[in-house]
Order: structure tokens, then C-alpha cells, then sequence
């Protein structure tokens, strides 16, 4: 069962960059997605496309149901709480604590105080975080912060978890164990997709491969299929 599907997206700038051009991709529910590919290839734009940051001049998106492209924008929120997104540089608010930054994401919806206790608790645990529940970002290092952002990403327990270059700001020893993260979260059955420039991540992880180039898919490789052809 497809969870996205993109049929002839096309979108160009005011600037007249083509960022996407005649883009179709399917991805089923539960899958691991890497995109890759060169800066300007359009990788920002797909995403962005998914929880309707950006709409696309012409072409059809479906995520979990919902048409994208005829979403009005008063029903943007009904899309949203079916994402979580994961950014480079964590967004995280300094002056609230590690709990208050994941529970945040569940006070707006008005969810009982123990129930947003609760949640919290088992996604903090999941990420590692229990013990620094009472912290606050700054006594976190890049990591750790990486961790309360996926936390936060994920407390709502959304279908999707979009990734965009969630390791780029760090060393590899702490990219792959925000990856082991990920995956964990992949294993409890979200779908993810990430976007990402660090190929050893891609090749050591094994899944299924997307390369843009342009604009279009260049290249689909299936699960544990993807080789550097860069090397």
C-alpha cells in the first residue's frame, strides 16, 4: 500500500530554477527512503512538496490519504499531524527543557497532562533521553539535540517521519548512532524518508535508494541495491 504517491510534479521558482520537473515516485507505507543526489537536484523541494510547504506548479501528491495539491490551507494542520520532520539544525527552543521541547508538540493539541507525561516519557526513553529529561539544549551535546528533535518529531506518533539532512551537522560516529535511532523508529513501523549528501551513511544503512538529478528520478535502487558509483 502506497503512503505517497507524486505523479508529474512540476515546480519552478520566481526566480525561474526549476526545482522539480516532471517527478513521479511511489513509496509504500512502512518503507526506509534515502534521496540523494547534488546540490540543487531538487531534494529540498520533494520534501518540502510532502507537508505542503511549497505547492507544485502542476502534478498530483497523495501522503496517507490526503490529496496535497487540492489541500486548502485552512486543512494544512489535518496533513501536518500525519508528519514529523527532522531538520539539520534541530530547532529546538533553548530556554524550555529536554521535556518541555518534546512535550510542546503535544500541548497544542490539548492532550491531557498525563497523558502527554506518558508519551513523552516512552519517546524519550526510546531516543536515550530519559535521563536528561530536566535538561535544557545547550548542556546537550549535537547529538543529543539531534535526539530531542526526533523525539519531538515522533511523540505525536506520526505515519511519516521526514528527514532533512538530520546528520549533517554531525561527526560520523554520531551520525550512525542517530541513524541506529532511526531505524529504531522505522522498526515500530513509520515510514521514513531522508534526505541526505553523506553517501558512507546510505551505503552502510541498505535501503532503498532514490537519486535525483535535475529535477527527475535518475535512479530507484531497491533495498541493499545501491552502490557508490562515485567511488
Amino acid at each position: 500500500m502506497d503512503l505517497i504517491r507524486m505523479k508529474n510534479v512540476k515546480k519552478t521558482y520566481r526566480n525561474g530554477v526549476t526545482a522539480l520537473y516532471d517527478l513521479t515516485l511511489n513509496i509504500k507505507k512502512g518503507e526506509f527512503v534515502f534521496v540523494i543526489g547534488h546540490t540543487g537536484c531538487g531534494k529540498s523541494t520533494l520534501i518540502k512538496m510532502l507537508y505542503r510547504q511549497e505547492k507544485p506548479d502542476s502534478g498530483y501528491i497523495n501522503v496517507g490519504g490526503i490529496e496535497v495539491t487540492k489541500l486548502k490551507n485552512r486543512k494544512v494542520y489535518k496533513l501536518r499531524r500525519k508528519i514529523g520532520v527532522v531538520f539539520q539544525d534541530f530547532k529546538l527552543l533553548n530556554k524550555l527543557t529536554v521535556y518541555e521541547n518534546v512535550a510542546f508538540a503535544l500541548e497544542i493539541f490539548g492532550l491531557p497532562k498525563r497523558e502527554i507525561y506518558e508519551k513523552t516519557i516512552k519517546v524519550l526513553d526510546l531516543v536515550g533521553l530519559k535521563g536528561k529529561a530536566k535538561n535544557y539544549p545547550n548542556e546537550l551535546s549535537g547529538g543529543e539535540q539531534q535526539r530531542v528533535a526526533i523525539a519531538r518529531a515522533i511523540v505525536n506518533e506520526p505515519k511519516l517521519l521526514i528527514c532533512d539532512e538530520p546528520t549533517g551537522n554531525l561527526d560520523h560516529d554520531t551520525s550512525m548512532e542517530i541513524m541506529k535511532v532511526l531505524d529504531e523508529v522505522h522498526k515500530m513501523g513509520t515510514t521514513i524518508i531522508m534526505v541526505t549528501h553523506d553517501k558512507g551513511i546510505v551505503e552502510e544503512m541498505k535501503k532503498r535508494v532514490i537519486l535525483l538529478d535535475t529535477g527527475r528520478v535518475l535512479k530507484d535502487y531497491a533495498e541493499g541495491t545501491y552502490v557508490n558509483e562515485s567511488n
